[in-house]
């Protein structure tokens, strides 16, 4: 069997830049300010790190934005779960037939791998109807290193399955060099894909164990078939 763990933002989907105006709006709120929005790359980033660069870059101090924390999580939350338009996203090239050919197979299992919070993920996947092929995952909610998320995902899906998978047995998805990177810490293969805001080039001098400009024609990628 395998275990393969999707990052979301530029693998899956593409939210238009709304997630960015979500955030900008909440600290605006909580903060008084937004700190760097507008230059500060968010690709592989957990939302408590996104937040915490920001303010930080803006002068507040670490301890003032971790108590601030969770009032600003709740903001942002409400504003994406309010304002999110579907029309201005999209599912990404060769996502809906490659999951319908994943989650119907038995010796495939399907789980999330993303920096969102959950419940931002959630709202997020929501809008396509992409929460039905990830019934867990590891979350922004649960670290703040994406370095630290794939042994939650494997113990999640050890609950979820009765079956502990080990590094090779598993796969990360991603399109961001921290995508890849996490990977490689935790000893997992990794397939890249040029479909976020990191080139190909880019992402191919970070080697990981596969690219592809998008995804699809990957169903029959040897990425996804397990051991």
């Amino acid at each position: 069997m395998k275990l393969i763990l999707f990052d979301i933002d530029g693998t899956l989907i593409d939210c238009g830049g709304q997630a960015r105006v979500a955030f900008g709006q909440a600290l605006e709120r909580v903060f008084g300010e937004s700190g760097p929005i507008d230059t500060y790359d968010f690709s592989g980033k957990t939302d408590t790190r996104i937040v915490i660069d920001l303010m930080t870059a803006a002068g507040r101090p670490r301890d003032e934005v971790l108590v601030t924390l969770p009032q600003l999580r709740d903001e942002y939350l409400a504003t994406l779960q309010r304002n999110l338009d579907r029309e201005r996203m999209k599912v990404l090239p060769g996502i809906e037939p490659l999951l319908e050919h994943l989650v119907a197979r038995d010796d495939i299992v399907l789980a999330l791998l993303t920096g969102n919070w959950e419940r931002g993920a959630r709202i997020k996947l929501s809008r396509h109807d992409l929460n039905r092929y990830f019934a867990f995952g590891s979350f922004g909610d649960d670290v703040f290193d994406r370095n630290d998320l794939p042994p939650i995902a494997i113990e999640r899906a050890l609950r979820a399955t009765q079956r502990r998978f080990h590094p090779q047995e598993t796969l990360i998805v991603g399109d961001s060099i921290l995508d890849v990177g996490c990977a490689r810490a935790n000893g997992i293969p990794c397939l890249a894909v040029a479909t976020g805001r990191t080139s190909r080039t880019v992402l191919e001098a970070e080697q990981p164990t596969w690219i592809v400009d998008d995804l699809s024609s990957a169903i029959d990628h040897p990425a996804f078939v397990p051991l």
